[in-house]
């Protein structure tokens, strides 16, 4: 038989909302697992010795390694199997954390770090794929997509919560021994739970110099991005950097134009909703890195917050992001359409965004703080619907490559957002400390030029999402 035959599908498990609990507990791990590292980053730098600069490498190995390999680990999950792909992930996933909670140097926990990305990305990339496949009604799809996507919300939240408990109770290094009972846990069910799936063989897309292509690429254009901060936007480092990621990546789609067995046959780029929902994600993720992470810091740095009160400070928004998506967002998709479930959920983050541009220097939680966190339950209309669209224009045989290009542009839009948002709010902070204003208004104004770029970052979103993706053609029951 051809081993690019279409791919077997074993019976579907008895539960398969064992297996989304298993894929979600994936997703929990690798969102938690980016959020809860960052609060403990200076109790990491006193035990270690690290550099300033070195410091930032615990993040950026991690981020490197996981956005560079996701397109790639989705195709392979495709071409191999998914199951084998979620599972190796996993594993690899497990075994970095007890290194990196064991590591005693520098460079013991940024190899670690980069090995955690390696797992994140192997599991990530294909968890999408595998979930279409088993969820293949409309309402239970979108049900299953609602979980999925509120664990990543809820991911986030609760690493800045468990990271400041762990580091102040006990020590740093339990922030990665939390990871290895559930790594251990998902394991053991995902091996009944899953269904397995042969794949449809490495001959299908064994394109070797496309992988080294797009693999290259995205780590160059990663790198290149994460360094912003420290080298400019405008030094020849970055410029030199992006123009050598962009032709490779041009490459790379030269290739897969002309390559017999492609990594990533264009064919899914020229679906409407593949296409315009990983641009309006890119866009989308860029501008809440500005809510999800620069609010932390205003908490803390101006409003002068602990880690635990800042995690507890962006709890009800983790509340009404998953009271929305878990409890509405599905019925929501079903009747008017993902489009306008996600214009909708745009408009109440671009009010997010809007009311962060006014904050000030001595706010209020209540009055000032509170109706934010409320107003991103957009972010819990927003995510599932983008999924739904994201996923939708992929046929079976490219779940794993949609999965995978899904994550990539997320990770894509992070690093933007990151390099990007804080060096603007940091130039806007220097200057005025510069100029004599005291470090908490210099501070303050910093952050709303970033959540002002934000937000428009979110109406360039809302304006693609209109005239890119296809509204339906009458309301679904």
């Amino acid at each position: 038989m051809s081993a690019i035959a279409a791919p077997s599908v074993d019976p579907l498990p008895r539960s398969r909302w064992a297996a989304l609990g298993v894929l979600a507990t994936g997703m929990l791990m690798t969102i938690l697992d980016g959020s809860i590292v960052t609060v403990a980053m200076p109790a990491i730098q006193s035990d270690l010795g690290f550099t300033p600069v070195g410091l930032s490498w615990v993040v950026n190995a991690y981020l490197i390694a996981f956005g560079s390999l996701l397109l790639l680990a989705g195709r392979l999950g495709d071409l191999i199997g998914r199951k084998r792909m979620f599972l190796a992930g996993t594993g690899v996933f497990t075994a970095a954390s007890l290194l990196a909670g064991v590591a005693a140097s520098p460079g013991v926990l940024i190899a670690a770090r980069f090995l955690q990305g390696v797992g994140s990305a192997m599991a990530s990339a294909v968890s999408l794929g595998i979930l279409i496949t088993l969820f293949t009604e409309p309402r239970e799809r979108a049900r299953a997509i609602a979980v999925f996507s509120f664990t990543g919300a809820a991911g986030a939240s609760i690493g800045q919560v468990l990271g400041g408990v762990l580091t102040d109770a006990l020590t740093w290094n339990w922030i990665f021994f939390i990871n290895l009972p559930i790594g251990i846990a998902a394991l053991l069910i995902a091996l009944p739970a899953l269904p397995a799936d042969r794949g449809l063989g490495l001959k299908a897309g064994a394109d070797v110099l496309g992988a080294l292509l797009v693999t290259s690429g995205l780590m160059t254009g990663i790198y290149a991005v994460v360094k912003i901060e420290e080298y400019g936007a405008g030094s020849a480092h970055t410029l030199g950097l992006g123009t050598l990621a962009l032709a490779l990546l041009a490459g790379f789609l030269v290739r897969q134009a002309t390559a017999a067995n492609p990594l990533m046959p264009l064919r899914i780029l020229r679906s409407r909703s593949v296409s315009g929902a990983n641009l309006v994600q890119m866009l989308m993720v860029a501008a809440l890195f500005s809510f999800q992470i620069l609010v932390a810091l205003y908490l803390q740095k101006v409003l002068g917050y602990g880690a635990a009160e800042t995690g507890l400070a962006m709890l009800p928004a983790a509340a009404v992001i998953g009271a929305v998506s878990l409890g509405v967002s599905a019925r929501l998709n079903a009747r008017f359409g993902e489009r306008n479930v996600l214009l909708t959920g745009l408009v109440l983050l671009v009010g997010v965004l809007g009311l962060l541009t006014r904050v000030p220097v001595h706010a209020s939680y209540l009055t000032d703080l509170l109706p934010v966190m409320l107003l991103a339950a957009g972010f819990g209309l927003a995510l599932p619907a983008l999924t739904s669209l994201a996923m939708s224009g992929a046929k079976e045989a490219d779940a794993g490559l949609a999965s995978g290009l899904f994550n990539t542009t997320q990770q894509i839009g992070m690093a933007l957002g990151i390099a990007v948002l804080s060096t603007l709010a940091a130039s806007r902070t220097e200057s005025l400390t510069t100029a004599g204003s005291p470090v908490p208004e210099a501070l303050t104004s910093g952050y709303h030029l970033a959540f002002a770029v934000g937000a428009g970052l979110l109406v360039a979103a809302f304006a693609v999402a209109l005239a890119v993706l296809k509204a339906p053609k009458s309301p679904r029951a």
